[in-house]
């Protein structure tokens, strides 16, 4: 590409931010790293009814949780600054004037009243109400009242909006680089309102007018902007400036049934759908770091709805994604978000993570319980059950039996308990309690070896004797458990399941 690669996520602060806004982000970031490019973060903050206190500090700290912060964004390498739109609003008025002036925008001073008696009407006669070619010249507009009364109107207060003025008879022949060429009619398209008379400008010609100041080159965005596409490509047009290439991203759609994602989705089926926790005063949104994801786990899952490399590889760490991530491998349909394949790729970050840094994390819930355990000792616990877990917080339940001895026993598992059990288990004390290396290697050699000489059968000692210190027939490595609740521990559970059955 011969000029530098700038692209931007451009989110509105009026809640927390939806997952599908971070594949936005994420998808923007990888084109950036792919092209020695720049990500940047602009905050679209012109609605100032649907400003929500917060939520630009939390898009702030979830990218940066994700580690897919921005070069460029409010207070960080203002380059082309500000980064927040409701401080760059005196240049809106400038540009919307200058729209006016050549003639592709208009003065339209029409009330909500009159205007809905227009859609009212319309609906009467079985059409649809479209503000446009077709009826701006017979409406309340600068089109059709003289230039002095325009102002006269204006200076003595009076609301109005500037509209842009779409062309007439025109097929637009637009590219978009994941979804090909689109036809577009302008007939059919209305005049959009990009200013308005309290001196904010509507979405459209800040965007515009933001985009090309801060060098946006591509504009990656979601399918949802996909109808805004021609009203900005003619902006373009209008001010005589060089349009970005746009990419529509697909939706993600609800894992059961049809349509977009939404947070009603995760609430039904427990799965989070922004990035952190959310507090508000309808309640407490979950979120994925306080659910225990990995923010790696979260961008790999992110990255494979809607797009692939092309093979079956699915793991992939943040700088393999940003080399091999190519928008023409973008898919054009929807990508389901799958729940259990979120958290397959959790477990597969956690079982790469070093025993020390989970153990660390496990720590807090062992001695929340009041549990002291040796940090040795934890570590090794850890180790053994790790690849049995989706989350850290899936550790006290694989684990407890290491701290708590069993006080109940699995009612299907007992079955294994026959008339001669008991008897068996008791020799295997007196077995355990000669012992004097007391490691897994040793252990298990000894008491094998002291089963092969009595020609005990395995089933006849394995199975009541991970009952006896479980209180079920699970967990790791048998050995190992006994080992690392150590041999008078061992002894005790045994005893006490012999005195149960």
């Amino acid at each position: 590409m011969s000029k530098q690669v700038r692209v931007r996520f451009a989110p509105s602060p009026t809640g927390p931010l939806h997952i599908g806004g971070v594949r936005t982000a994420l998808f923007n970031y990888l084109f950036a790293k792919k092209h020695g490019g720049v990500f940047y973060l602009r905050i679209e903050d012109t609605d100032q009814n649907r400003f929500v206190p917060g939520a630009e500090a939390y898009i702030l700290e979830a990218l940066e949780w994700l580690g897919i912060a921005p070069e460029e964004t409010v207070g960080k390498n203002e380059k082309f600054g500000p980064y927040r739109q409701s401080e760059r609003k005196h240049l809106y008025k400038e540009y919307a004037d200058t729209l006016i002036t050549s003639g592709w925008a208009y003065y339209a001073f029409d009330t909500a009243e009159a205007l809905d008696a227009h859609r009212k009407q319309h609906e009467a006669e079985g059409k649809t109400f479209i503000y446009n070619h077709h009826n701006r010249e017979k409406l309340d507009t600068s089109l059709v009242i003289s230039k002095e009364e325009t102002e006269k109107r204006i200076a003595n207060g009076e609301d109005f909006v500037i509209r842009f003025k779409t062309p007439v008879d025109e097929t637009l022949h637009l590219h978009d680089i994941i979804r090909g060429d689109i036809k577009f009619e302008t007939n059919l398209l209305d005049d959009k309102v990009l200013f308005k008379s309290d001196g904010m400008p509507t979405y459209h010609l800040a965007n515009i007018v933001d985009d090309h100041l801060m060098k946006t080159t591509h504009v990656i965005r979601g399918e949802e902007w996909l109808p805004s596409m021609p009203l900005h490509v003619l902006l373009y047009k209008a001010f005589d400036w060089e349009a970005p290439e746009f990419a529509h991203l697909p939706l993600i759609l609800k894992p059961v049934g049809n349509g977009k994602l939404s947070k009603r989705d995760g609430d039904k089926m427990g799965f989070p759908v922004f990035p952190l926790e959310w507090k508000s005063e309808e309640g407490v949104s979950s979120g994925y770091r306080e659910k225990g994801f990995f923010p790696e786990a979260v961008i790999n899952f992110l990255a494979l709805l809607g797009w692939n490399d092309g093979t079956d590889q699915e793991l992939f760490s943040l700088e393999e994604l940003a080399e091999k991530f190519d928008l023409g491998r973008v898919h054009k349909a929807g990508a389901k978000f799958d729940p259990e394949k979120n958290k397959w790729f959790n477990h597969q970050y956690l079982i790469k993570q070093d025993d020390d840094s989970l153990a660390k994390a496990f720590a807090p819930i062992v001695y929340e319980k009041g549990i002291d355990v040796d940090y040795t000792t934890l570590v090794r616990i850890v180790a053994s059950i790790k690849e049995r877990a989706d989350f850290v917080a899936d550790f006290w339940d694989l684990s407890d039996f290491f701290f708590v001895a069993p006080t109940s026993y699995d009612e299907k598992a007992s079955k294994n308990w026959k008339e001669d059990t008991s008897g068996l288990m008791l020799q295997l004390v007196s077995v355990l309690e000669n012992i004097e290396n007391w490691d897994t290697f040793a252990i298990e050699s000894i008491v094998k070896e002291w089963m092969t000489a009595n020609e005990i059968g395995m089933g006849k000692i394995m199975q009541p004797f991970r009952l006896s210190l479980v209180g079920a027939l699970k967990g790791p490595h048998l050995f190992d458990i006994a080992e690392l609740i150590g041999k008078e521990e061992t002894v005790a559970r045994l005893r006490a399941a012999v005195a149960h059955f």
